[in-house]
């Protein structure tokens, strides 16, 4: 299984603004990303008039849309009493043979290991001192006293590559 990493965070902490850093400088060391990301919005990325939209509303439950430079996979669940997505599952759906590392943005009560993305100026709560799988803590303060994980700086995403790639020597 590819390593799994996640970021956890309340909404509007900056995840996918850390991500979006993230991502290429990852990239630029070599390493293929996969990213699973969990929303609680219904989303709808695919164009009204298009071909894969039409299908995909006259019925299709699974459409894979196919080119040279990407395949789209789309799966309609009409059962209006569907629980969240499930991360395995979600999983399970990537091609692993082509990932080095997978980062999930969401499923924070998934038992991954996952970067807590704090911001205190928000007032939130902490997730590290009952969530015994996270592994380091990102803010844009300092951190909070007593709290023994490795140190992140959000505005250094650099710094939090090299955790990240310091990390995967590990598994």
């Amino acid at each position: 299984m590819t390593p799994v990493i996640g970021f956890a965070g309340y909404s509007g902490s900056g995840k996918t603004t850390l991500l979006e850093h993230l991502i290429p400088l990852l990239k630029a060391q070599g390493l293929r990303i996969g990213l699973v990301k969990h929303s609680h919005h219904n989303i709808d990325p695919d164009k009204p008039g298009k071909d894969s939209y039409r299908l995909r509303h006259a019925g299709c439950n699974q459409i894979l849309l196919a080119t040279k430079q990407r395949h789209m996979l789309y799966f309609e669940y009409p059962e209006p009493e569907r629980s969240e997505p499930q991360l395995d599952e979600c999983l399970l759906q990537l091609d692993h043979s082509q990932l080095d590392v997978i980062l999930v943005e969401g499923f924070r009560d998934q038992p991954i290991a996952k970067i807590e993305v704090h911001r205190p100026s928000y007032g939130k709560p902490l997730f590290y001192p009952n969530d015994h799988n996270i592994i380091a803590f990102a803010s844009d303060e300092t951190a909070p006293e007593g709290c023994t994980l490795p140190y992140l700086d959000l505005n250094t995403p650099q710094s939090i590559a090299d955790f990240i790639i310091e990390w995967l020597r590990g598994h």
